[in-house]
């Protein structure tokens, strides 16, 4: 085989359809589009509209307020740190901060800030440099003989450190 013989299968590439080219094709004279109105014209785009009616989205009262800047954190919780220890990607020990936590695996993202949570247990002791910890996240941390210090962001107890 050379590669000016190469060529699809029989039937790969089916060709466009070629649409109000007579009534013998099965799609002349309307095309496919019915009749008649707007809908069979080309360029039209009513997506939500009802008729001069009042549409539903606009008569729906509106509700809250998505702070379009907000911080996204990246959660880790206890159990997490542990199994990067158990898996040796972590020593006990270790001063670990967002990047570090990426280059180990344990996040694949930092985002915004890194918030430790307080699910599972810590057995390992960890001095950790993030952006905020939850009540039971510390205490998990503390018991296990670790620090938790937080660092410029809003998440969590930042009046502590």
């Amino acid at each position: 085989m050379k590669l000016n013989e190469i060529k699809d299968n029989p039937g790969a590439r089916k060709g466009r359809t070629r649409v109000g080219r007579g009534i013998g094709s099965g799609l002349g004279k309307t095309a496919g589009r019915g009749q008649k109105g707007q809908k069979s014209r080309s360029g039209v785009s009513i997506n939500g509209f009802e008729g001069g009616q009042m549409p539903l989205h606009m008569r729906l009262p509106k509700r809250g307020f998505n702070k379009p800047n907000r911080k996204e954190w990246a959660e880790v919780n206890l159990d997490s740190l542990q199994a990067a220890v158990d898996s040796g990607r972590i020593a006990a020990g270790d001063r670990l901060d967002a990047a570090a936590l990426v280059d180990r695996g344990v996040l694949t993202h930092a985002r915004d800030g890194v918030r430790i949570l307080g699910r599972g247990a810590l057995t390992a002791a960890l001095h950790l440099r993030v952006s905020g910890a939850s009540a039971a996240a510390r205490r998990g941390v503390e018991a296990a003989g670790g620090s938790i210090t937080l660092i410029g962001g809003e998440a969590g107890e930042t009046g502590k450190a």
